[in-house]
């Protein structure tokens, strides 16, 4: 017994030290390839805006009689290279645009308040210094719901339409456990520094819309930027930000909610919750794609063609 217990501990002690050999050689390796991936963020893709001292990416493309305004979800790394697998099949016909809030893509992380009605005010100051002129269809990824209703409340006349992708709304946070969302964030971070992380942005985790150089880019910003302090500065702000959209009335301007299968979410009641807010409304409609929570990875060409649609019927 004594020798099988003596086997098993030498096992065990062997199985750390491989693990331990492993991460080291992978810290190693990460380091390198963060030495490697500079020249890649030397040039942004979008225009640095200078907003409250720091510099904020936006991005820009298409011509059209409407501009839609992609929002990203909470800490999608690079918004611009996350959203083109949609922006790509409407800018023959469309001003697409795409901000980077702080702590996201090319723009600066500030280890600030992140408080949404800070964060709508630096979205619109950059848009108004970039030359970017309203109305806009709103077309925020998970998260950034909260800021299009807001918008869309305080700002009416700025806002056309929203077409939200897999969009959080008010009750999607009546049960969140913020708590439990923090401590896994602090794994991610650990991962994150670790290099561990890379192994998740893969190839088979990237839309396959995306070229070999934009994948490479994404996993330099991702290796970089994930879950960093304005991400986690945002998210403790949600419950602030729910309890002002409360207070005041529910924007009535169009609306097109695409939902996923809420699989993924750790929303309560997800596409209960999209229904019952669209009923509310005059004029929504949701769409259920049944696939993963990144909707425009998965159903890009049907959300583009369902858009368009939309649009021609009901801002046209």
């Amino acid at each position: 017994m004594k020798k099988a217990l003596k086997t098993i501990g030498v096992i065990i002690l062997a199985l750390l030290v491989v693990l331990v050999i492993a991460v080291v050689v992978i810290f190693i390796w990460h380091r390198i390839m963060l030495e490697k991936e500079e020249t890649l963020l030397e040039h942004p893709l979008g225009q640095l805006i200078e907003v409250d001292g720091h510099n904020m990416c936006v991005y820009t493309e298409g011509e059209g009689e409407h501009t839609l305004l992609f929002l990203s979800g909470s800490g999608t790394p690079a918004p611009i290279i996350d959203f083109k697998p949609l922006y790509s099949l409407l800018n023959d016909d469309y001003r697409i645009v795409v901000i980077e809030k702080y702590g996201y893509g090319f723009s600066d992380v500030v280890d600030t308040e992140r408080s949404f009605t800070t964060i709508l005010r630096q979205d619109r100051e950059a848009l108004a210094k970039a030359g970017i002129e309203g109305p806009f269809i709103l077309c925020p990824h998970s998260m950034s719901g909260l800021e299009a209703i807001m918008w869309a409340q305080d700002y009416p006349d700025e806002v056309e339409a929203i077409i939200g992708l897999d969009n959080v709304l008010p009750r999607t946070y009546d049960n969140y456990d913020v708590e439990g969302v923090l401590k896994y964030e602090k794994l991610v971070v650990a991962a994150k520094e670790l290099g561990i992380l890379r192994f998740y942005y893969s190839d088979s985790y990237l839309p396959d819309d995306l070229t070999e150089e934009e994948k490479d880019l994404y996993r330099a910003i991702a290796s970089r930027n994930t879950v960093n302090v304005d991400v986690v500065n945002e998210g403790r702000a949600i419950f602030d930000a729910v309890e002002l959209i409360d207070s005041k009335p529910k924007p009535d301007v169009p609306m097109l909610m695409f939902i996923s299968d809420g699989a993924e979410t750790k929303g309560s009641n997800w596409v209960g919750n999209h229904y019952a807010y669209a009923e509310e409304l005059s004029n929504a409609r949701v769409i259920e794609l049944g696939c993963g929570h990144y909707v425009h990875y998965f159903k890009p060409d049907e959300i583009a063609w369902e858009m368009r649609s939309f649009i021609n019927n009901e801002l046209d």
